[in-house]
């Protein structure tokens, strides 16, 4: 090779290795400084797509987990709510049944009177309960619904019973006969916003449809004919609910049905209580079990919107669970008038009416629980499913992004001995030129 000054290729070729070896450095010195083998796009363009990606993913995941948890701790707020109106409506109950024993005097069911009032003021509190500032089980949150009007269904007679059946020729769902006879006395009572309407008279030849419609309103015409019967048949519906749904027996089979004059909470029949008596006043416990028998099978609501909760559960849209809650107040329990008249026990023959009313509430607030606790259960199942999705998905981010620290800690030993060796080669090369100076000598 000759000998040259000007350009000194042995240099520049070392100082090319030596950049080259200081690149290699700074990237494995960059890789070992994050933890991460891809720190930006051009390390691996592919892979760092798949992995940002990835990470929008787990942030979404992680978020919706918290909105999962936070969805369980609203249901935990309404579910206390509603499990404190249960353990009043039990209460009540208890009082109810008190109320209704003769060895009570009037002045005795004032006082319980007075109990059963602050109870029920005390269910109203409990529906104003809030969370985050929103009210939960106040019927501001209900699913959308139609008006719908109360419908009262005793599956407990023959089949082949029809509003027009005689009283004396009622029959149980076996066939056999109730044992009602003419000269028996028949005492019907019903609940309408909170007022307790009752009558009594001699069955004679009344069918169940004249019996009903001979049911006293107290000087209140509107409520005329507020209950009418409606037979279903093995093909044919009770009714139809908020939804449009239509409404069948547990058995799909034939059954009588008394119907609401009216739709709507201001409509509800909240109870519904028939009670036969002989001549002589003994009480016809086989016919009252068969006949006081009456289970709301449609509940009265007033139509509403669809306001119900959607809790955001997934990382795309409409992954979400939604959940009604309905109204939990006094008012929709059958338990308190729109005028504030509550439940009244002042007579044996009111505080025996208000026992129906009282199942009939414990079951809308028990329905009501049941809503909320299915939802909590399924919110702490999706919550450990999110907690697992967001554990996978970050182990494959961690394959694709992180870095062997091992195998890097190698590299940056292996680029920092070349890096050195070539700045010293680099010094050694450019001492190489000064060699020509000798020549002069």
């Amino acid at each position: 090779m000759a000998m040259v000054v000007k350009n000194n290729m042995s240099a520049i070729s070392t100082l090319n290795t030596l950049n080259k070896n200081s690149s290699a450095l700074s990237k494995s010195l960059e890789k070992v400084s994050s933890g991460m083998k891809i720190n930006g796009a051009a390390d691996d363009a592919s892979g760092y797509a798949i992995s940002e990606r990835m990470r929008v993913q787990i942030r979404g995941l992680d978020q919706s987990n918290a909105n999962t948890q936070n969805g369980n701790a609203m249901m935990k707020v309404a579910e206390g709510a509603v499990s404190s109106t249960v353990d009043i409506l039990k209460t009540l109950k208890e009082k109810v049944i008190n109320a209704a024993n003769d060895t009570n005097t009037d002045s005795d069911r004032q006082t319980i009177q007075k109990e059963l009032d602050q109870s029920i003021d005390q269910i109203d509190d409990n529906a104003n309960i809030t969370y985050n500032g929103k009210y939960l089980v106040d019927g501001s949150h209900n699913n959308k619904t139609t008006n719908t009007t109360t419908a009262l269904t005793n599956e407990s007679m023959d089949s082949a019973t029809t509003k027009e059946t005689a009283l004396t020729a009622l029959k149980n769902r076996n066939g056999e006969s109730l044992n009602i006879h003419s000269t028996d006395n028949v005492t019907i009572s019903y609940v309408h916003e909170g007022k307790t309407y009752s009558t009594t008279f001699k069955v004679g030849s009344e069918s169940l449809a004249t019996a009903v419609a001979k049911t006293a309103y107290n000087g209140d015409k509107s409520l005329a004919g507020a209950l009418s019967f409606n037979e279903s048949t093995a093909t044919s519906k009770i009714g139809l609910d908020g939804s449009g749904n239509t409404v069948y027996t547990a058995d799909k089979g034939c059954a009588l049905t008394l119907t609401a004059k009216t739709t709507g909470v201001a409509g509800q029949i909240s109870g519904f209580t028939i009670s036969i008596t002989t001549n002589k006043g003994a009480i016809n416990k086989s016919a009252n079990a068969v006949l006081d028998n009456f289970t709301e099978s449609i509940r009265a609501q007033n139509e509403s919107e669809d306001n119900a909760m959607v809790f955001q559960v997934g990382t795309k849209a409409n992954q979400a669970i939604k959940v009604g809650l309905t109204d939990m107040r006094s008012t929709a329990l059958g338990l308190k008038g729109a005028d504030g008249e509550t439940l009244s026990v002042s007579t044996q023959v009111k505080a025996n009416a208000a026992i129906n009313v009282l199942d009939n509430a414990i079951q809308k607030a028990l329905d009501q629980q049941t809503t909320i606790g299915s939802v909590e259960s399924r919110l702490s199942y999706t919550s450990s499913n999110l907690t697992t999705a967001s554990e996978n998905v970050q182990s494959s981010e961690s394959t694709i992004r992180d870095a062997d620290m091992a195998k890097e800690m190698t590299n940056y030993t292996k680029n920092n001995v070349l890096l050195q060796a070539a700045q010293s080669m680099l010094a050694q090369a450019n001492q190489s030129s000064s060699s020509v100076l000798s020549l002069l000598q």
